[in-house]
């Protein structure tokens, strides 16, 4: 079985940038992707415009145009395919990388690297590959991990912790569950499509993290009543057509949209070997290599956040793989 200097789990704008730096340094490289290219980002709502500049959203050196001040999720959406076919990158898309087990010394030693791995894989399809490299770069993100409430009844069918539209809520009674942008942004396309909204929010109010066109919006909303909110409360309980608030009270339900937050997946560092930490969920890494305490195993964007996702959006963790590829190539020349 060929063994690849790097196999890169995770085709996100981080993945990504580590697939550009690789192929610079020629590397033999590839990118596992369990969804299709930039994932998150395709699952993000339909209307959504990025908080950032494009020139901030740019990768290999490619430019984003747009004729907006903000990008679209669509205009990121083309930007990321353009990216992927002017480099030809290596991306294996539907192909869900199920676990990395680091080989033992005596095997990592006589392959004469800092480490090598067994990468078993599941595609879409269903079949299982197996696929081997000297390096991992752990790039998955953690937007398809959502923070769950561990309340009863959040698995229920009208239940969900990803909104994408406004127009299936049409005359629905929804409870939207946070209080930040993903909810004020869900709230307020709901009540304009016709939905009957209301938040619940643990904070006192809405998060100054909150994008300062939607912030002013929202309020405005909750203020003038046509969007219901109920500040320093939480559900306790989700029921077919009502929810529970630690309060007591109950609100008729329809629809319960739980935006709550995203964090990567500790469990499946910890299989890897990667120690995590117990308070924030950040794996122990190396803040100039960004190596994990697994030998040859490196962690890139929203992998490395833990619980602070605020810390780690496109705009930084785009540069990590550069400084990683750069370190598996000194390596190999060694």
């Amino acid at each position: 079985m060929a063994v690849r200097d790097v196999i890169i789990i995770g085709a996100g704008p981080s993945g990504l940038a580590t697939a550009i730096a690789a192929k610079h340094f020629g590397l033999d490289y590839l990118v596992l992707e369990k969804g299709s290219l930039v994932d998150a980002i395709a699952r993000f709502p339909i209307n959504m415009v990025f908080f950032t500049t494009p020139e901030l959203l740019e990768i290999g050196g490619i430019p984003l145009t747009t004729p907006y001040e903000k990008p679209t999720r669509l205009e990121a959406l083309r930007y990321y395919r353009k990216v992927v076919d002017t480099f030809q990158l290596q991306v294996s898309l539907f192909e869900e990388a199920l676990s990395v087990e680091p080989a033992s010394a005596e095997v990592a030693a006589g392959d004469g690297g800092p480490g090598r791995f067994t990468v078993t894989t599941r595609t879409s399809r269903g079949a299982t590959r197996v696929r081997e490299a000297r390096n991992v770069v752990l790039s998955m993100g953690y937007y398809d991990q959502p923070v769950r409430l561990n309340i009863a009844g959040e698995n229920l069918p009208h239940v969900s912790h990803f909104y994408q539209e406004a127009h299936h809520y049409y005359r629905q009674r929804v409870v939207i569950v946070g209080g930040k942008n993903s909810a004020a942004e869900a709230a307020l396309e709901i009540h304009r499509a016709g939905g009957h909204v209301t938040i619940v929010h643990r904070g006192a109010g809405f998060g100054d993290s909150i994008k300062y066109w939607v912030k002013p919006d929202i309020e405005n909303r909750v203020k003038e009543g046509s969007i219901a909110a109920h500040f320093n409360s939480q559900l306790v309980e989700i029921r077919s057509t009502e929810v529970v608030l630690d309060s007591g009270q109950t609100l008729a339900a329809e629809a319960v949209l739980l935006l709550t937050g995203y964090r990567a997946d500790p469990e499946f560092m910890r299989h890897a070997g990667v120690a995590i930490n117990d308070e924030t969920l950040e794996p122990k890494y190396s803040a100039e290599t960004y190596e994990t305490n697994v030998p040859g195993l490196f962690v890139a964007g929203g992998q490395l956040a833990g619980k602070r996702t605020g810390t780690v959006f496109i705009e930084n963790g785009r540069f990590h793989g550069q400084q990683i590829a750069k370190v598996i190539a000194d390596r190999s020349r060694s």
